[in-house]
């Protein structure tokens, strides 16, 4: 399920849908993705890109790992 994903750390966040499902309301869940994706950017741009670099390769190193 997404909140073992997210759990897991295999994503990062979990997009709230409209009760009945995305399909209900499309127009709703476009701008609900657009404006995360934004936000995810705004953080992402403030980083230098070395750091950036190591905290996707740490991130992805990660997956799969068992402690």
């Amino acid at each position: 399920t997404a909140k073992d994903m997210l759990k897991a750390k295999l994503i990062d966040e979990i997009i709230k849908e409209p009760l009945g499902g995305a399909h209900t309301n499309p127009e709703l869940v476009y701008n609900n993705v657009k404006s995360v994706i934004l936000d995810k950017i705004k953080v992402l741009k403030k980083l230098k890109q070395n750091t950036l670099v190591k905290k996707r390769i740490e991130k992805f190193c990660k997956i799969g790992v068992v402690k």
